[in-house]
């Protein structure tokens, strides 16, 4: 099972909620999405013996301090990653979200920035968008799972 989550925005309580999903899914891998926005935050979604992989969002300007605390495992989006022999891009801000779909390259298209739950299913592409996993924009929390060998998801409101 993996994770993807965006726009954390410090918010502790719904990260410790996060947390908890990842050791009763026993979710595999986390995707964040950018806009953690400080290095304090990290430790409810970076794991021992689970794989994570983040970008940089818009309101994350603690970057060094981002860089060390994750290991190096935050980097400058857009992010091209192959997991399991499945493609995938990471993004904060979708700038090249339309011109990625019509690649046809990847498997599946993670991003955030905007605050609201996006799905799609492209040609090949699975195309997500978790929402804010801090709810403070829209008043409504939200992370995806997703089953990767068959392209299920399921949207969690926290």
């Amino acid at each position: 099972m993996w994770l993807i989550l965006s726009d954390s925005h410090d918010n502790m309580n719904k990260a410790k909620e996060i947390e908890k999903i990842i050791e009763k899914y026993s979710v595999e891998v986390v995707f964040h999405c950018g806009d953690f926005v400080a290095p304090f935050i990290l430790p409810y979604f970076i794991k021992d013996n689970i794989e994570f992989f983040g970008v940089f969002g818009n309101n994350d300007g603690e970057k060094l301090l981002l860089t060390q605390r994750s290991n190096s495992k935050i980097k400058v989006g857009p992010r091209d990653l192959t997991i399991n022999n499945y493609r995938i891009l990471m993004m904060h801000e979708p700038f090249i979200l339309e011109a990625a779909k019509m690649s046809n390259l990847y498997d599946f298209i993670f991003f955030g920035h905007t605050h609201e739950i996006y799905t799609e299913k492209a040609e090949k592409s699975l195309i997500i968008n978790p929402g804010e996993s801090s709810g403070w924009l829209t008043g409504k929390a939200s992370i995806a799972l997703l089953e990767p060998e068959n392209k299920t998801w399921e949207i969690l409101f926290l």
